[in-house]
């Protein structure tokens, strides 16, 4: 009997030897993808980040929404984070317009901050019209300039 098992040990080695033959035969693709599967792996990594850049966004607009509550921001966090594709969707149909209007909105007074800024920097405080009237007229009561150079400028200011 234990000659029988060591004959059908061998047999089984041997099969396993010719599986493995067989094996070594057929070519490989461990080496290159086909050009196609290379496109498609690099669109669905494209898509994910996509994905990912969306989601992030979804999320700072939730936390940098003034009317949103607290209640309101973490039950939009919860739904995006544990159903982000459903979340996602959810909240691009319900607050995607808003969402746009807060963006603006930011961007303006991030703008007007910024000239606010140069403004002060510069210290050069914007003259109106009513200003280059009022030193026109010291002008001319001081003699400096005619009349008719006067009133010139002050056409010039008002047109």
């Amino acid at each position: 009997m234990a000659a029988g098992a060591i004959v059908r040990s061998s047999d089984a080695e041997g099969a396993r030897l010719e599986d493995h033959h067989e094996r070594a035969r057929r070519p490989h693709r461990r080496n290159g993808l086909p050009l196609l599967n290379v496109f498609w792996t690099m669109l669905w990594f494209f898509l994910w980040v996509l994905f990912l850049m969306l989601l992030f966004r979804i999320i700072a607009d939730v936390f940098r929404d003034d009317r949103l509550s607290g209640w309101g921001k973490a039950g939009w966090s919860i739904f995006v984070i544990v159903l982000p594709f459903l979340g996602a969707f959810v909240y691009l149909i319900a607050r995607g317009r808003d969402m746009g209007e807060r963006d603006l909105r930011a961007i303006q007074k991030r703008h007007e901050q910024f000239r606010a800024y140069v403004r002060e920097t510069a210290g050069a405080p914007e003259s109106t019209s009513t200003d280059e009237l009022v030193k026109l007229a010291e002008l001319r009561k001081h003699g400096d300039i005619s009349e008719a150079e006067y009133q010139r400028a002050k056409t010039r200011v008002l047109a």
